[in-house]
């Protein structure tokens, strides 16, 4: 057995039409389909699907996502005019040999900490 991909991934929400409103209207994904309890979004070939917890066992936050952009200042800004609430401004986290990696972790509205990223080569 070999694992070949990420198919999905699953966001735990209390609301789910506030968190669909969410990542379709201010994080621009597309939605594929929804039934009462779950919504699927695309994410450039990655599902993402955001579901009522069954069980109180599965009603916490989630792992966070990383979701990679070009222009991660750009998009900082554009997710903040929208009221996004970022923990923090734009920050480097690990520069190897010619990349650097920037992060901005925010929240959904539903608690969960997810984070914008962009890997930016840099010239000597």
């Amino acid at each position: 057995m070999r694992i070949q991909k990420v198919g999905q991934i699953g966001v735990p929400v209390q609301d789910l039409d506030r968190a669909a409103r969410f990542y379709q209207d201010v994080l621009g994904l597309s939605l594929l389909f929804r039934t009462d309890g779950m919504a699927f979004f695309e994410c450039n070939g990655l599902r993402l699907l955001l579901s009522l917890p069954e069980k109180e066992e599965f009603a916490h936050s989630s792992s966070i996502i990383y979701f990679q952009v070009e222009d991660l200042a750009g998009a900082y800004e554009k997710l903040t005019g929208k009221g996004v609430s970022f923990l923090g401004k734009p920050h480097i986290v690990a520069k190897m040999e010619q990349t650097e990696t920037w992060m901005a972790f925010f929240k959904d509205t539903e608690g969960n900490t997810h984070a914008l990223m962009s890997e930016v080569l840099i010239s000597k």
